[in-house]
């Protein structure tokens, strides 16, 4: 029998499955949502929708150059161990590979495309996280494409804690890796000065203005202190700004113009940053289990 779209998407809200996996249970089913949903639970897809709502703030970073084209990306998952199991590595790899290949738009452009004959790339997650028994998310990527002066520098930190891929004009790939190594340990917002926002900017001002008349400052002094705090800013918050990491006695921008090399841009990614982690009380946990 067919199976209509609107069958499909009410079996995929109650179960979480992908939509081919819903299509090929209600297929299966002669079109019985009850009977379908029975069907996916005894093959395990159906459970991953039970693990929609939890938290998700470990997992893997990494970053992947394919020739001229390369991608950083953050894939987690619950607990810390599940990050180092094969299943989960293999995952991360593999969809490493496919977002370089396709170059999706986002997320969901990335989920809802065939990942392989018959299974969208949010099918192959869903499918994992019924044989890994946790949540499964890829939270982001961004892939980048080099022209023939320029290079990559990719580094990956603490086995995936930290990655980071840079993309540098002039650069060989030393240097390039070097600067990728930095941004890891230093962890800049922005290339240089000018590409931070006049609002931040303005915003830092102010605080900066408000904190020195606290301090009694008279008002031809504060302008001064506004300026030298402001500098001390863009140090912590632009990369070329910073002081090198192998030698602080020069700053990045030096390091580069040392080596006839410009930063065009970069991304940095950490495992977990700004996702508000559960936290666990284990004896809490297990009272509530004993009162069941």
């Amino acid at each position: 029998m067919a199976i209509s779209a609107k069958l499909v998407k009410e079996l995929r809200e109650k179960t979480g499955a992908g939509m081919m996996d819903c299509k090929n249970a209600l297929t299966e089913a002669n079109g019985d949502i009850e009977k379908a949903i029975d069907l996916l639970r005894e093959k395990g897809v159906a459970k991953a929708a039970k693990k929609a709502d939890r938290i998700a703030a470990e997992g893997l970073t990494k970053v992947k150059v394919d020739g001229d084209k390369a991608v950083v990306l953050e894939v987690n998952s619950e607990t810390d161990f599940v990050a180092k199991n094969e299943q989960f590595t293999s995952l991360v790899d593999e969809i490493a590979d496919f977002l370089i290949k396709e170059n999706p738009a986002d997320v969901d452009d990335a989920l809802a495309r065939e990942f392989a004959a018959g299974q969208t790339l949010g099918d192959r997650i869903n499918e994992a996280i019924a044989k890994i028994g946790e949540k499964i998310s890829l939270r982001r990527f961004t892939v980048l494409e080099k022209a023939a002066n320029e290079s990559f520098g990719a580094y990956v930190h603490m086995g995936g804690r930290i990655s980071v891929l840079a993309l540098l004009e002039g650069a060989d790939q030393e240097t390039a890796k070097d600067v990728a190594m930095h941004i890891a340990a230093s962890s800049p917002k922005y290339v240089a000065r000018e590409d931070v926002p006049e609002d931040e900017i303005n915003r830092e001002k102010e605080v900066l203005t408000q904190q020195a008349l606290n301090e009694g400052k008279p008002a031809n002094i504060v302008e001064k202190m506004v300026q030298g705090r402001l500098n001390k800013f863009f140090e912590e918050i632009c990369l070329v700004e910073q002081a090198y990491v192998k030698d602080p006695d020069i700053k990045v921008k030096k390091y580069l113009a040392d080596k006839n090399a410009s930063v065009k841009r970069f991304v940095r990614y950490e495992v977990g940053e700004g996702i508000e982690k559960r936290q666990e009380n284990f004896a809490e946990e297990v009272k509530a289990q004993l009162k069941k």
